[in-house]
């Protein structure tokens, strides 16, 4: 396992839809490997492929508690959503920022795992937006595309709510 390089807001390859996924070979497997220690390392809930400068439809996610096992979608694809929730998203790829942003409450996606076996997934809340927010990585789109008002430094919320 290694860390890879999360590339950054203003880099082109985080813009380009990913290609899907059509076979586990020893390369993708590895990119998992990295992509959770890399989201891991960053203290990130989530990170798709892009993100590391790869196109492929991989995403790792984990908003569990500790000790849970990160959830792997290969060739993600949204089902169904409904519900609304506002709040403020943030991305490993645009450091030190947060804005506001309103997704759906509830989305059923269904994905491939990693031994390329069809399963539905559903999500409520943060899970929810994290599928969301990370599928919209695979399709070029960034959360800041989406920021209702401006984006906000993450410092001063932290100074903000210490006070």
């Amino acid at each position: 396992m290694a860390l890879r390089q999360i590339r950054e807001i203003g880099d082109e390859i985080l813009l380009k839809i990913s290609k899907p996924v059509t076979a586990m070979t020893k390369r993708t497997e590895e990119l998992i490997e990295d992509m959770i220690e890399t989201m891991y390392t960053a203290d990130g809930v989530g990170l798709a492929a892009p993100q590391v400068g790869v196109l492929k439809r991989v995403v790792v996610i984990d908003v569990s508690e500790e000790g849970d096992e990160p959830i792997v979608l290969i060739n993600p694809e949204v089902l169904e959503t409904s519900g609304e929730q506002t709040g403020n998203e943030g991305c490993l790829s645009v450091p030190g920022k947060t804005g506001v942003v309103t997704r759906p409450n509830y989305a059923k996606v269904k994905a491939l795992n990693e031994d390329m076996e069809e399963f539905i997934i559903e999500g409520e809340g943060l899970l929810a937006r994290a599928l969301l927010h990370e599928i919209d990585h695979l399709n070029g789109v960034l959360y800041v595309d989406k920021v209702e008002g401006e984006l906000l430094d993450t410092a001063a919320i932290s100074e903000e709510k210490e006070q």
